[in-house]
Parts: structure tokens; sequence; C-alpha cells
């Protein structure tokens, strides 16, 4: 077992001890504040302290963040040591590392900076170009799991006994139905004033289309659910589906969660894949309105629903998890940016979210997406090609430190026409790839 001396216990050390070596590298630990306890033991150890205790230990310089209560806007340089960015960077001769890498890592992982006052973009959004990642072009690397790596490898060098359980590489499928049906099954007077918009823009052809859409002489180009459900059981991964079940508004636009057809397609989707609720524009407003949305899909489907992701990635930390909490959401997959693909919170493994506010681990479970195809698509007006690219160094990254590459595409986006052409083809090769 590693034994880790510090000279303070807080609640901060006890949570990035445990995301560290407990989730991460996935090895036993016990934190001890006794210098004898730790000079006595003569197996794996850390020193994590201001002061080296021994001769050739392992010993961790320790800036004061992780022993603080309070938030306050720390000195941030950014540099970097051996090919990987790295800051809280520290001068002692004695230490295994030029920074605190236990620091570093909980400054990301909680998101710290995003409790610093900040820039928001016209949805009330935390923007990227405000974090330290995108300020220095390591948001797409998860690089809390790379120097998790680094630390293992200071422990295996010394106590080549310790084991290390080893945590294996996962590609997990995540889809958004905003809106599930283009044009049918939108009732009377939402097609009604449809035609009028398309009448008083002289958009014959796509009355046409949309009219022979509706009446089933072509195929709607949003329905591309079993083309979706296919790929999953062709890749044999893991798929979760969030469906908007939110009332009509100008953000929130699904079908009616009453409309038959749309609950026999989520019934339908259920039998192949893990469901959950896609929390409505409006109840960032109206918190009530989350708990009907939630109790909406579990009546259809009949299960209990414990996984969420926000419209519009609308997340406001730590409020938004306070309210999942409240209403026993235990999985959030929000954690990512709409404007830019990478790494929000610097990790691409499940973990749980630490409320700097109150400080203490909360039990939301937070599970970091990638990339949004849209943030290509439609934020940085990319060609298929180019996102391609950057979505294959992402799972090489991945790849390399066992995480979990999570991928956010909406069934629109699969119906290669129009915007979207070329787009499900880097949909299948991404995939191809990352499964190899």
């Amino acid at each position: 077992m590693l034994l880790i001396y510090t000279h303070h216990t807080t609640s901060r050390i006890n949570y990035i001890f445990n995301l560290i070596f407990g989730n991460i590298l996935k090895t036993d630990y016990r934190i001890t504040n006794n210098i004898d306890d730790y000079k006595n033991y003569n197996a794996c150890k850390i020193n994590y302290s201001k002061t080296s205790i021994e001769e050739n230990e392992i010993f961790i310089y320790a800036v004061n963040l992780l022993f603080e209560t309070y938030i306050k806007q720390p000195e941030i340089k950014v540099t970097e040591w051996n090919n990987t960015k790295i800051f809280f960077q520290n001068e002692n001769a004695n230490a295994s590392l030029p920074f605190d890498v236990f620091a570093s890592s909980f400054y990301l992982v909680s998101r710290y900076e995003e409790y610093i006052p900040h820039l928001r973009d016209k949805h009330n959004r935390y923007k990227p170009n405000g974090s330290i990642a995108y300020q220095n072009d390591f948001l797409q690397k998860p690089i809390v799991n790379i120097w998790a790596q680094i630390i293992q490898k200071i422990i295996f060098d010394k106590y080549p006994d310790i084991i290390f359980e080893k945590r294996n590489y996962r590609y997990i499928l995540t889809f958004d139905i905003d809106i599930a049906y283009a044009h049918k099954y939108k009732g009377f007077h939402r097609t009604f004033f449809s035609y009028l918009k398309l009448l008083k823009n002289f958009k014959f052809k796509e009355m046409i289309i949309r009219t022979k859409t509706i009446f089933g002489s072509l195929k709607d180009p949003y329905d591309n659910f079993e083309y979706m459900i296919g790929i999953q059981q062709a890749f044999k991964l893991s798929a979760v589906y969030f469906f908007l079940l939110g009332d009509f508004s100008t953000y929130d636009k699904n079908l009616s969660h009453l409309n038959s057809k749309f609950q026999s397609l989520i019934k339908h989707i259920s039998d192949y894949a893990d469901v959950g609720i896609h929390s409505s524009y409006a109840s960032n407003k109206k918190h009530d309105m989350l708990q009907i949305e939630i109790d909406r899909l579990k009546s259809i489907v009949n299960k209990e629903i414990t996984k969420n992701r926000q419209h519009f990635l609308m997340l406001n930390l730590p409020f938004t998890y306070l309210n999942l909490s409240e209403v026993e959401i235990t999985d959030d997959y929000t954690m990512g940016y709409a404007s830019e693909p990478g790494f929000r919170a610097s990790i691409c493994t499940p973990f749980l979210f630490y409320n700097l506010n109150m400080e203490y681990e909360t039990n939301i479970t937070v599970h970091p997406f990638a990339y949004m195809e849209g943030t290509f698509a439609e934020y940085k007006k990319m060609k298929p090609f180019e996102a391609q690219e950057i979505i294959k160094q992402m799972i090489d990254e991945v790849k390399a430190v066992g995480g979990d590459f999570i991928s956010l595409w909406h069934n629109h986006s699969l119906s290669n026409e129009e915007e979207w052409k070329g787009w499900r083809k880097i949909f299948e090769e991404t995939i191809d790839y990352g499964t190899c």
C-alpha cells in the first residue's frame, strides 16, 4: 500500500488523492499526518509537504492551494517541462517534480477558474478562451491523466513491487436528440406556421419536400435512429441518448412529450442503449421544470433516470450540479465546450464533482466529452476532413492514458444532407479509428 505523508489533511487533499491514486491509477493508499509513521514505513511512500524528510524520497513540494478553504485568483505561469505543460512550479532541489502536480490537477478538475469572475457568452456560458488550457494550447490534451502517468512512473521506478490496476480505454457514443424529426409529427399548428413561413419566403421546393415527408413518400432527414443503433451494434459500443422533453420555447423545440410517435421512438431506443434527460434551456431558470422533465422520461421508459446532459451545454458551476443532485441525477455528460473541442476539465476519465463553494465532494459523476460535431461544423466552420484530423489526435491522446473517449453527435447531423454532407463519413471513420 502507498503511504502519503502530508502535514495537514483537508477536503481538497482527500479529493485529489482519491482522484489520482484511487480513480486514475487504481492503487491502494492511505494518508498520514504523523511524521514518525512516515519515517518508520519501509514500503512505498510519498512526502507531500513543504519540507523534505528523508534522502532519496519521493518528495512533491506542496504549494498552498490544497490547504486553503477559500477561492482566490492564484498566480499561474505555465511553462513546459519534458514536453508537458506545467504550472505551480517550485525550485526546491529535493523535489521529485518541478511543479505541484496535485494542486495543478485540482485546479483544473475542480474548474477553479470558473468560480473566479469571468466573461460569458450570450447564453451565459463560460467562454473557453478564458481558460488556461485554451490560452496555453493544452485544451485537447487530458493533461491530468498525463500527469498521473508521470507520478506512476516515479513511484514504480523506486518501488517496482507496487500494483497499479490497468484502466482500459473506452470509446463511448452519446447523442443529443434536440429535434427528433425535421417535418413529421409536429402537429397542426407548428406544421401550418411552417408552411406559412416557407410560402412567405417563396421556398416552394422546400414545401414540396416537407409535404412528401409528412405523407411518407420521403424519409425524414432527421430520422437516422436505425442507422445510429446499427453503428453502435456493429462496433459493440456503449451509447447514451439524451432526449429533450421540455415545453416548446425559443430554444427548446422538440416534439411534445405526449406525442405517441415520439414516445414510441424513445421506448425503442431504450431497448438498445441507455437514455438520459436532455435538460431544457428553460430549466436553467425554472428549476422545478427539471424534475418535471425527468418524470416525463421516466414514465415513458418505465426506468429510473440518472443520466443528464444540459441542452446548449448550459453548465453554471456549482449551481447546475446542485440542481441535478436535488433531483437524484448521478451522472452528468455536460463537461465540455460548445465552441471548442477538447477537455474542459483537462481529464478523460469520469470523476466526482467537487463543490468549491462548499468544499466537499459531491455524488455527481462527471463524464467529460471530447468534442461535439457542431463545434467543428457550426462554430469553427471547418470542413469534415479538417475535423477528422483533430478528432484522431484526441483519440490518440485518450488511448495513451487509458481514458474514456466520449463523442457528442445529434441525429440531424447524420443526415448526410445539405450542410451536413460528408459528416456521416467522419462519424464512421473516426469510430473505426477509435475502436481499432
